[in-house]
């Protein structure tokens, strides 16, 4: 039995989405997110305007424009993560501590 996908469904899905992180990006609650000019990911030190909105778990892959799955990311992690989920990118993260 083959999965169906409503594809316009899903679109609209993900433009709601994208509106309510657009809108998040205006918000007290992202300025205070992006004080500490922390990376979630590496952990590095950014000058605040210099991170980006990342969601935890892609729009893409089923995630929403939620607080608890938005984290600050720098953008070499934001642009390496990609849709990844959090499981897929903690190994990749892993395996490149054990090089």
């Amino acid at each position: 039995m083959a999965l169906h996908f409503d594809t316009v469904s899903d679109d609209a899905r993900i433009a709601r989405e994208k509106r309510k992180a657009r809108e998040l990006r205006h918000s007290a609650w992202w300025r205070r997110k992006i004080a500490t000019g922390i990376c979630h990911y590496c952990g590095r030190k950014f000058p605040p305007r210099e991170l980006t909105m990342d969601h935890r778990i892609p729009l893409g892959r089923g995630g929403t424009s939620e607080k608890v799955n938005i984290v600050a990311a720098c953008k070499e992690c934001n642009n390496k993560k990609k849709y990844l989920l959090p499981t897929e990118w903690e190994e990749y993260m892993k395996n490149l501590k054990n090089q």
